[in-house]
Order: C-alpha cells, then structure tokens, then sequence
C-alpha cells in the first residue's frame, strides 16, 4: 500500500465522515452530531460529508447529504424470520466488513461524535454496534483514514467479547477523547494506553439554549426512560423497569397532588411507553385533573427539548442527555441514574448529593431530595451558570485541536499493512 492515494492532496477540502446510532430516534446521540456538523459548517464550510449510521433516512433529511445504512441487514431483511433471517443476518455480517471499508476510504476523517459508544451500561450485544466499531477503526488503520473518537462515553465493561471488541476498537482509532475522567479511567483500567488522551465536555454542552422565560411558574419537569436495568439485569429486566415506573407514577402524583403543573419529557422514541403508561395512570387515579397541569409533547432534538425544559423550574430526569440538558439551562435537577456517568456529571455541576439510582428508587428520599433542590435554587442556579461558560471554553478548546490536528489537512493518515492490523486486534 503506499502512503498516498489518488485525488488526495492538501490542496483540496476535507472528506469528513460521521459514524453511530445517529438518525435512529436518540436525542442525546443526534444532538452530539448537531455539534459538530455545526462545528464544520462554521469553521470548514468546504468539507464534504457522509454518514454510516442506523438511521440513514433521516439523517439525509436532516442534513441534506448522502448517509448508509450501518448494516446490510436492516436495508435487505424485510420481513425474513425464523432461519431465513438468521442466515441473512450472518451474511449481512460478511459484507458489512466490506462495506464498511469501501465506505471508510472515502474520507479523510470519520468522526464518531460523543456517545456512550464504549461503555456497556445498557443491554448490549458484541455483535452488534461493538462489532461495527471495531470494523470502523480497523478499516481506518488498513486504507489510511483518520478515525477520530471525540468526546465519548466509557466505563468498565464485564462482558468478555464486548470487552475485547470494544478496547480493540479503541486503540485502534487514532484520536480519542471522553467526556468525563470516568471514562478515560476506565478505558485505562481495561488496557488501553490513554497518555495521549484528553478529557473534554459533552459535546451537548456546545447547544445554543433558548432564551430564558425571566419568571418562575412551579412547573417540574420529569424526564422519564423505558429502563430495564443494565447488561448484566437481563434476568430480572422486567421486574426493575416495573419498580422503576410505578416510583415514577406515585412521584408524578405527589406532584400534582401538591398543586404542581408536570411536564414529561423523553429522550428516546422507546421512553414513549413509559409516558402512555404514566398518562393512564393519572387518568385512573386523579380523573378531575384539569388536562393542562399534564404536559407531554413529543420532541425531535435536543435543541426541542431545551425549549421545552425552559418553561419549567426544576428537572426530575433519567436519561443522561435529559440531565444535561437540564443543567445546561442551569435548571435546578435531580437525576434518577441508571449510571456512573449520571453521577459523574451531576457532580461536576455542583449538584452531586440530587442523585438517586434508577434500580432501587426510594420515593420518601426522592421527595425529600426535591424539596432540599427547590430551596437552594438560587444558590445552585449560579453555580451552574458558571460551569456552564467553563465547559463551552474547553470545548472550544477541542475544536481547535480537531481542525489542527485532523482537518486543517486533507492528507490521510499512512495506511498501515493488514499484519499490523490483524495483530491489533488479535
């Protein structure tokens, strides 16, 4: 292979890919991609893009520009079922490997923006996205693209495949960095040389907020998740998604009950069950509600649901992005986790006694814990304010070294031979 390939010069603009579970329904993961193809519309207004993600159709609607699916599978399977679909699916494995290489030395640079795409704190399985990612960085290494990691997710993962797969995929990217120290410990506790890299935001953190209401009305917003426990809760799944909702319904009552205007918000298409189900339930329990102290609107953005956010006082959320979006509007919070990550980030916004864990939420803690946040409101409004400009500068601070380090150029890094890959990742 040689170090060069044909029509790559410094002259012309960037080739720039994008790769994740981008399109498919999650806030959080599409809001991380609206950074920074912002971030490349500023700054590399000439850089051509692309997309291998799982929801090829709406991210060409969104963005205008050509995207393919991640999988052969989920464009040709149809209606298979039974064996028919299990000998699709393990041909679709084959020619994923393939396509994503052809796909891979289109660029210059594949950018996998933020995401928990190494950490296992969902249900997860090493032959799906783990076993993409790992395809993705390989054939990065093989034809000489650049695959950068920017600002992700990680913990320490127990599973052995998804382990492997995963660190495997890690190092052989050639631009990491997390959006927490959790991260970067744990990546460093599975093996992974993380010297060179850098702990930056949430890429979420860079959203333009709406504009502040300027008064206050009482209404509480909660933010809810169809939670099943974590990858290794599968066999009690059931039965920690029902403890976690009917905590959520008695604590939507309480609220209500208390005068309280709620608004339910979701940060996946999957959380609208856990709506439907709360909705039913203040039907049947409190049926002389007037319908407007109930609010459910569906949202298509991050950027949807910080409009929505804005119009109440204090945020009761799940989902890592519905968290940090709450405190992105400095919005008094309190976090039902399902994850580290949770408490992590609430931490570093000054708000780490408002957690609780989504596996074993206690009601009697969560009314108290509420309470306290009301009454410190003013307090931790301006504390959040302030790390909210820290943490806008530090990603500032990441841009620049994306576009000196990977962008600036359009000269792929050196291809390597397929030895060297193959023993990376053997």
């Amino acid at each position: 292979m040689t170090a060069h390939r044909p029509g790559r010069s410094r002259k012309r603009s960037p080739r720039v890919g994008f790769f994740g579970i981008l399109g498919s329904g999650n806030l959080g993961n599409d809001g991380s991609l609206d950074v920074v193809v912002a971030f490349l519309r500023d700054r590399h207004p000439d850089a051509d893009l692309g997309f291998l993600c799982t929801g090829p159709a709406q991210v060409t609607a969104r963005y205008g520009v050509p995207a393919v699916p991640m999988q052969w599978y989920d464009a040709h399977g149809g209606t298979a079922a039974g064996a028919p679909a299990v000998v699709l699916k393990a041909v679709g494995k084959v020619l994923d490997a393939f396509r994503t290489l052809a796909w891979v030395r289109r660029y210059d640079v594949v950018i996998v923006p933020g995401m928990g795409v190494l950490e296992a704190t969902l249900p997860l399985r090493p032959w799906l996205f783990p076993n993409a990612l790992l395809w993705l960085c390989a054939s990065g290494r093989l034809v000489g693209t650049r695959v950068a990691l920017v600002s992700v997710g990680s913990d320490v993962i127990r599973k052995p495949g998804t382990r492997w797969m995963l660190t495997r995929a890690a190092s052989l990217a050639h631009y990491r960095s997390y959006r927490d120290t959790l991260s970067r410990d744990a990546m460093l506790e599975m093996g992974v040389d993380v010297a060179a890299d850098e702990v930056y935001p949430d890429l979420a953190f860079a959203l333009p907020v709406p504009p502040a209401t300027g008064s206050t009305t009482g209404a509480v917003g909660v933010g809810v998740m169809a939670y099943y426990g974590g990858n290794d809760d599968r066999g009690r799944a059931d039965e920690i998604h029902r403890a976690y909702v009917d905590t959520i319904k008695r604590f939507v009552r309480w609220l209500v009950d208390g005068g309280r205007q709620v608004r339910l918000f979701t940060g996946d298409q999957a959380d609208e069950s856990v709506v439907a189900e709360i909705l039913f339930d203040l039907r049947a329990h409190r049926p002389g509600l007037d319908p407007s102290r109930m609010v459910a609107e569906p949202a298509s953005t991050l950027q949807d649901l910080m409009r929505q956010m804005a119009t109440v006082d204090t945020v009761v959320a799940t989902r890592y992005h519905n968290v940090l979006c709450a405190l992105k509007l400095s919005r008094p919070t309190l976090s039902i986790g399902y994850a580290a990550k949770n408490d992590v980030l609430m931490a570093g916004m000054g708000l780490g006694e408002f957690c609780q864990s989504a596996r074993s939420v206690d009601l009697e803690r969560l009314i108290e814990q509420f309470s306290t946040l009301e009454s410190r409101r003013e307090q931790l409004v301006d504390t959040m304010a302030e790390r909210n400009r820290a943490k806008v500068r530090r990603l500032e601070q990441q841009f620049a070294v994306l576009s000196a380090a990977l962008l600036d150029t359009a000269e792929p890094a050196v291809p390597v031979a397929a030895d060297v890959v193959h023993q990376e990742i053997s």
